[in-house]
């Protein structure tokens, strides 16, 4: 053979290298579908991806009578729905999803049907499980197949993404090892209740504020949150740079980058709801952050498509921000804050005052927080009213002279009040019409507190917990915590810098 034909022969085998990769991969599911991974019981679920315009899709899971088929669209996208159904407490067959088209077939195997819950925030849900307190015990003992885990890759992007890194996996040691605490604990405690199959998808970063999980349109839409957040960024060098998913911690606090890369790919997805622990990085904020919250939650529901999906949150914990003074309340303003995201209906927040760490921005006590998530989801998604998942919460004060009578709404107080130290209440305060609180001294009564404090003469106003980074004891017999709370409106102070 001739160096001339040598030639030819590479140069046509290098001109069907493409087309032979091409007809390798024309119908791509999207990478949020895989083997292993938990579909949601009950409702349609989206099987998407990638195929040529005018391709046929062919959808058969194991569980339905007949095949569904659909075309991909001019933008060469295609999406069928199929229907799941209910699954019974203590049934965890595997099941196997079969989609077909153009002469090719992939399988996703090892499919579970049950309840799927997406995990996101910043550093405390992010927080792994090999770093807990009670890793040694928790971590060896996570032997579950039947929940299964996702932990998206970190991305950036200033338009919305349909890709997303990340396996599913069963839940062993070893995969639960770098997994979300909390979310794991949260789904641990699902999948105890509800004796079903559990999914969890872990999708954030740490360091991250709210405003990078809301997409772009909607914060220019919103005369505030386009003015403190998205304007100030448009406006900055920042945002003319060219996008790449490497970490800094400047990055993740940009408006919309986080939405388009680790929330967008998700949203076809069907899910049962969301839990979100996230504040550290907006806590200088408070109207604009209750506001920026509340509105990141619509903008979810509106992209899910799927109804009004509960969402759950997690309160910051206590801590100093290196200003050992008992007396300031910047940070618990900020909680205040929080608290009035759950006036947003079908959201609710846990308290984590009494398992903070006051030197600690990332206490090492996930396991009460997952579980007190699960409790919530448990009595108001799931209807499970038995279960006990607010801790007291305050309702009003009566003032008298020397005494001042601390009342709690009855339902979260139902079994009566407690401390989780056998000690006397702590963190309670007492105002004058000057403004100065003092602590007071309480105790249990029934199921209310009474206060004393010699220093106040005609008690005005009382606060519990109100300061930066008190470690609390108060609790209901439930074992929850009591809320943080101030029965005066004054107006914040005014920090010097």
């Amino acid at each position: 053979m001739n160096i001339r034909k040598v030639k030819i022969i590479i140069v046509l085998f290098c001109m069907a290298l493409p087309v032979h990769a091409q007809n390798v991969k024309k119908v791509k599911l999207s990478p949020v579908l895989q083997s292993n991974m938990v579909v949601q019981q009950n409702q349609p679920f989206q099987v998407w991806g990638h195929a040529p315009a005018g391709t046929t899709v062919t959808i058969q899971a194991d569980w339905m009578d007949a095949p569904v088929s659909i075309s991909a669209n001019a933008g060469n996208q295609f999406l069928g729905i199929i229907p799941v159904p209910a699954v019974r407490p203590g049934d965890f067959t595997r099941h196997r999803i079969t989609v077909s088209g153009a002469g090719e077939t992939q399988v996703l195997d090892n499919v579970l049907i049950g309840e799927t819950w997406i995990c996101s925030g910043q550093s405390n849900m992010q927080f792994k499980m090999h770093e807990t307190l009670d890793s040694a015990k928790e971590v060896p003992a996570a032997v579950y197949p039947q929940i299964r885990l996702f932990s998206a890759g970190l991305n950036f992007s200033n338009e919305p993404l349909d890709s997303i890194g990340g396996t599913w996996q069963e839940c062993t040691p070893g995969s639960v090892r770098t997994f979300s605490a909390v979310g794991y604990h949260f789904g641990k405690e699902l999948f105890a209740k509800l004796h079903v199959p559990i999914g969890l998808v872990f999708t954030g970063i740490g360091a991250s504020s709210a405003q990078a999980y809301v997409p772009r349109e909607v914060l220019a839409a919103d005369t505030m949150l386009n003015r403190v957040y998205l304007q100030p960024y448009l406006d900055s060098p920042k945002s003319k740079e060219k996008m790449d998913g490497g970490f800094t911690f400047e990055k993740v606090t940009r408006p919309f980058l986080l939405y388009n890369a680790i929330i967008h790919p998700f949203v076809n997805l069907s899910v049962k709801g969301f839990i979100w622990y996230q504040g550290e990085s907006n806590r200088s904020e408070r109207e604009s952050y209750t506001r920026l919250t509340q509105t990141m939650i619509q903008s979810w529901r509106t992209a899910f498509k799927q109804g009004n999906l509960p969402l759950y949150y997690v309160q910051v914990a206590p801590f100093w921000y290196d200003q050992d003074d008992a007396a300031l309340a910047d940070y618990a303003f900020f909680r205040e804050a929080q608290e009035h995201i759950s006036s947003l209906g079908n959201t609710g927040m846990v308290v984590t005052m009494d398992v903070g760490e006051s030197r600690d921005l990332h206490p090492k006590n996930k396991k009460p927080i997952g579980v007190r998530l699960a409790k919530t989801a448990l009595n108001r998604t799931y209807g499970a009213l038995s279960i006990a998942y607010q801790g007291p919460k305050f309702d009003f004060a009566l003032f008298g002279k020397k005494e001042v009578a601390v009342h709690f709404l009855s339902e979260t107080v139902r079994n009566g009040l407690e401390t989780n130290n056998g000690n006397a209440p702590e963190h309670f305060f007492i105002a004058g019409a000057d403004k100065n609180f003092y602590p007071a001294e309480a105790r249990i009564e029934e199921n209310h507190i009474v206060l004393t404090c010699h220093k106040v003469k005609n008690p005005v106003a009382v606060r519990y917990a109100f300061t930066n980074f008190p470690v609390t004891n108060l609790q209901n017999k439930d074992g929850l915590p009591a809320l943080p709370f101030r029965s005066d409106d004054w107006p914040e102070p005014i920090l010097q810098k």
